[in-house]
């Protein structure tokens, strides 16, 4: 069966620019601590935008680059976790905004990993026929769920969304984009729900982001990369190969930790947290949009996407950028 592609991608970030100096106002921190430890300087924050105005915002941008018609998406998957409205999801709320008819749509709450477990899903439906166009999102409005009194965690966090729309891979496509390489490789997913508890939002109905942080940072450096090897493995290359690398933007420190035992030395690595923040499920298309966008990485090159994170989950996949 013919596998999807990325046709297109799109971003959306809040106005507002929250600094590491602006945070040094609000609780005992400062510029020179979070740069240290986290490598963030700048976050973005939503003020009047919800999460389904985030989604909307990148999906319309992803399906206006794609140059489909809003009748030609058949699903629209939408991954968060800080999404207020449960019913209907974000995923039929998006499609309403764009105008996209009779698609099915739903949300895929898997934390941070929740973009690379969306792409996943939406391309196994085109695999299986289920669909031939799907638009796949990470949005998240994370300043909902920040703790401002909380100087270990409310460094940490960003607003922001970025899509994708996948359409079919024929045979012709797959060769031009490099000797057969699936547009979308196959994924690499799973959690360890024994730690699940080490990121997560509590306080039920009025969530808080908390994290343990040195139990994430270890475990994120010394289990991810097997993960990323295989991911490869699968797509059929190695990470010598790699053009990008786009992991979850939780932490500088992680993300070049992670690419450097990667091996990947030719590959651009994404660190799109230094002015971002953690923006959990929006983290990887947001960082992969920009590359793309700014021609940081060419087309048909391979990226590598990884997201980790809540859980403790992780899904991974190698992509041909469009």
């Amino acid at each position: 069966m013919p596998g999807s592609r990325i046709v297109a991608l799109g971003h959306h970030q809040p106005a507002k620019v929250l600094t590491n100096h602006d945070l040094a106002r609000l609780v005992d921190t400062s510029d020179e601590w979070i740069r240290q430890r986290t490598g963030i300087v700048t976050r973005r924050i939503a003020e009047d935008e919800t999460v389904t105005d985030l989604a909307a915002a990148a999906a319309g941008k992803a399906l206006a680059a794609a140059g489909l018609a809003p009748d030609e998406i058949d699903l629209v998957v939408v991954a968060t976790c800080t999404a207020r409205d449960r019913c209907p999801n974000i995923g039929t709320q998006v499609a309403g905004r764009l105008g996209i008819p009779a698609a099915v749509g739903f949300d895929v709450n898997n934390g941070c990993a929740g973009f690379c477990t969306a792409l996943a899903t939406a391309d196994h439906a085109v695999r299986a026929g289920a669909a031939r166009h799907a638009l796949v999102v990470g949005a998240e409005r994370m300043s909902d769920v920040t703790d401002w009194t909380d100087r270990s965690t409310c460094v940490l966090l960003g607003d922001g969304a970025g899509a994708a729309v996948l359409g079919p891979d024929t045979a012709a496509t797959s060769a031009t984009a490099g000797a057969g390489r699936p547009g979308v490789g196959p994924v690499v997913w799973g959690s360890d729900p024994t730690r699940g508890h080490a990121v997560r939002l509590d306080d039920g109905w009025r969530p808080h982001f908390r994290q343990e942080g040195q139990t994430v940072y270890r475990w994120a450096t010394t289990t991810l990369a097997p993960i990323a090897e295989e991911a490869c493995r699968r797509a059929g290359l190695a990470p010598a190969d790699l053009g990008a690398v786009v992991t979850h933007q939780a932490n500088l420190r992680i993300v070049e930790a992670l690419s450097d035992r990667l091996g990947a030395t030719g590959a651009v690595v994404a660190r799109d947290v230094v002015e971002s923040g953690n923006t959990s499920a929006a983290s990887v298309p947001l960082a992969l949009a920009k590359l793309v966008e700014r021609g940081d990485v060419p087309a048909g090159a391979p990226a590598l996407l990884l997201g980790f994170g809540g859980g403790l989950s992780w899904a991974g996949q190698v992509v041909t950028c469009p």
